[in-house]
């Protein structure tokens, strides 16, 4: 596993409220919390845009991406709407979460409850090459099911 440093503001709003943790040494994402004054519910097929209280600056090279939390998908049905959401390095406002309520229920959030986790991950950027054709795979053009649901 490595490492790297993220500087981190919090914001007013935030400023007493936990910053982004692990929940383990082997976890690969860090919980978001609510940042929002008051409660927050998200009635079924509804969306709610949370404020997290924290802006951050990545080093060059390096993305953050916002994933549900599984927990909340499994037992609400609530999930990132844009998922995975990507924080590019150059930007600096407030992380926000859109949360959808895919559930049957209406879903309340309270100020400090874990929202989504983000994940800190290095950046890839891709140089193309136009040609004329692309090599033949056994798959070809089939796509959207085409390799079939049972293994």
């Amino acid at each position: 596993m490595t490492s790297v440093n993220v500087d981190i503001i919090r914001l007013p709003h935030g400023s007493d409220l936990a910053l982004p943790s692990y929940a383990t040494s082997q976890s690969a994402g860090m919980d978001l919390l609510c940042a929002e004054v008051a409660e927050i519910s998200i009635a079924p097929g509804s969306r709610a845009m949370i404020a997290t209280g924290i802006a951050i600056q990545l080093p060059d090279g390096f993305e953050a991406q916002v994933r549900p939390r599984s927990g909340l998908a499994a037992k609400h049905g609530v999930t990132v709407l844009n998922s995975p959401g990507t924080i590019d390095a150059d930007y600096r406002g407030e992380i926000k979460v859109t949360l959808i309520n895919l559930g049957d229920e209406p879903v309340t959030f309270a100020r400090g409850d874990r929202i989504a986790q983000m994940v800190i991950a290095p950046v890839t950027q891709a140089t193309w090459s136009e040609v004329e054709s692309l090599e033949e795979s056994d798959r070809g053009s089939g796509g959207f099911g085409s390799t079939g649901t049972k293994g």
